[in-house]
């Protein structure tokens, strides 16, 4: 079976990046911060909103719009894994298989990543909610507002959220996060 991604111009996304073999590049503040630089080096290139965002130490989460007539999210993507790899010290790097060798990669990133395009606001909203809630959901912290690597909070300085949102379990619709 092939995998066929959907492209639709100017849509929002909800994303799923995950490192390679789930290795924590993203456990230390500096790594996040290199993360953050390659977004807004390619976000300068190719335009994008993001909805929402959160970095765990071994994947992330994010929404995306997209500007009107683009849909391209898989350059950005690439863009955005290439220019992160290249800030990693060589002497960091893991040992490349043949396969990634032959293919030039690196082993930092799992060669794909899950896109679900948003259908309507209250998908928009779930999908948010579950980036927001995700670093509760794997035992990192209590509360989303402990978790530093996260869009909540700008959302709560905007009054979007309170302080307190996702102290008590949140409810997500069936499938929400698992595309």
């Amino acid at each position: 079976m092939q995998y066929r991604r959907i492209y639709h111009p100017g849509a929002c996304y909800f994303f799923t990046v995950v490192t390679h073999r789930r290795y924590p590049w993203f456990a230390e503040p500096e790594a996040v911060e290199q993360l953050r630089t390659a977004i807004r080096q390619e976000k300068a290139r190719r335009p994008f909103a993001i909805g929402a965002f959160v970095v765990m130490p071994d994947h992330l989460h994010a929404v995306w719009t997209l500007p009107d007539g683009d849909s391209d999210y898989s350059i950005r993507w690439r863009n955005i894994k290439r220019a992160f790899t290249a800030l990693i010290a060589d002497n960091r790097r893991p040992v490349v298989s043949a396969s990634r060798r032959y293919k030039n990669e690196q082993a930092i990133w799992q060669r794909r990543f899950w896109e679900h395009r948003i259908r309507d606001e209250r998908d928009f909203v779930q999908h948010i909610d579950y980036i927001h809630y995700n670093p509760v959901k794997h035992g990192l912290v209590g509360r989303p507002v402990d978790w530093p690597f996260s869009s909540i909070h700008r959302y709560i300085g905007q009054g979007v959220l309170p302080e307190n949102w996702g102290e008590s379990p949140i409810t997500l619709d069936s499938g929400i996060g698992w595309e």
